[in-house]
């Protein structure tokens, strides 16, 4: 037995009191986790302690909570890793638990998700919409078209990469991480019959797919290696090279002058990514009105970035220079993963990671392997 110190956020709204800390001490085993850390304290201190948990095991994701300041899982957290961390955030060895961000605190440890999480699932019509005609049996699918929406199967719905979503954070209308990640799993099986329309919807919506910052929180929150960024990632790549979706927020058109600008350059040429963004992927784009619009718009920022000198008008102007070896280079990894000619591929191989890899068991390191990328392995 160990003693460890847990340091908990109390809220409770019938108070009418703002939230406040509470520390108590629990005696048990390093091994165990802080979920029952936090449920030895409501047993024997306090009972009124607000907590969700169900399954214990991972599973239910009932028991998301922030631990020193980090999305998680209480039960899938061990105490003497919580504290090695809390040692590592200059705590002294107090674990910090706390609500988890972005949605509203019910009370204590627990945040209402209805008003959130599940309110943005329900947007993306998280269920399969038939193909017609039923077919009189089971649908018959390959089962690459399941191993590519795997990954997005395993979410438990805890909500802990909405917890730590900055854009949610700065637009609390972005659809969010977990709702997306929801919308590829119907968008990537090929029995749905809506794809163009899920996508043409979360594109065309100024708070949808095109509304992530890919700051990876929600990628390191997620207990369960769903990487929602990815599959956010995937879905605009659908969008937009697949289905040539054009959405309001120039999403499409900004990736398409990044890359050709970095093609072109070798570098990122900024004073011609906003006005092609805006006006067409040329350099004529800047005399679109669209482009002009927002030039003028952008003057302000501009002109204080040039008094202060972190804007060099020369480099501006005319973008950065590299030596010829250098942009060859650059233009020879274009070609080889897009063809000499720039155009599209006849097919795009989506390597999923969280199912796809080599078996590298060290007991069977001796014998030839018969797994391939594509038939993949739980590493």
């Amino acid at each position: 037995m160990a003693e460890f110190q847990l340091r908990l956020r109390r809220f409770d709204p019938e108070s009418g009191e703002a939230a406040h800390w509470e520390q108590h001490t629990v005696d048990l085993e390093e091994h165990h986790s802080v979920l029952e850390g936090i449920l030895q304290t409501k047993a024997r201190v306090d009972g009124s302690i607000g907590i969700r948990c169900s399954c214990r095991a991972a599973i239910c994701g009932s028991c998301g909570v922030r631990i020193n300041g980090e999305p998680g899982l209480a039960c899938n957290t061990h105490l003497d890793h919580a504290r090695e961390a809390a040692i590592a955030a200059g705590t002294d060895g107090v674990i910090v638990v706390e609500p988890m961000g972005n949605m509203p605190v019910i009370k204590d440890l627990i945040v209402d998700m209805d008003a959130v999480h599940w309110k943005k699932i329900q947007r993306v019509t998280p269920w399969l919409i038939n193909r017609e005609p039923v077919p009189e049996r089971e649908y018959i699918v390959e089962r690459e078209s399941m191993v590519d929406v795997t990954q997005t199967m395993a979410c438990i719905q805890c909500g802990a990469c909405v917890s730590d979503c900055l854009s949610m954070e700065v637009d609390p209308g972005f659809i969010g991480p977990a709702a997306l990640a929801k919308a590829y799993r119907f968008v990537g099986d090929p029995r749905d019959d809506q794809h163009f329309e899920r996508l043409d919807d979360l594109a065309d919506d100024p708070q949808g797919i095109y509304d992530c910052t890919h700051c990876f929180k929600c990628v390191q929150a997620c207990p369960k290696e769903v990487n929602p960024m990815g599959q956010i990632m995937r879905l605009r790549r659908l969008a937009g090279s697949d289905h040539e979706i054009t959405d309001p927020n120039n999403g499409r058109r900004h990736e398409e002058a990044f890359t050709s600008l970095i093609r072109g350059y070798g570098l990122l040429h900024e004073a011609e990514l906003l006005p092609r963004s805006y006006g067409g992927d040329s350099w004529f784009g800047k005399f679109h009105p669209a482009a002009g619009k927002e030039l003028l718009a952008s003057l302000p920022v501009v002109i204080k970035g040039l008094l202060r000198g972190k804007v060099n008008p020369k480099t501006a102007a005319f973008g950065h220079k590299l030596p010829k070896p250098a942009l060859d280079s650059v233009r020879a990894i274009f070609d080889k993963v897009e063809g000499k000619s720039h155009s599209k591929r006849a097919e795009r191989y989506e390597l999923n990671l969280y199912v796809t890899g080599y078996d590298e068991d060290e007991h069977h390191a001796s014998e030839p392997s018969t797994t391939t990328p594509e038939q993949g392995s739980d590493k």
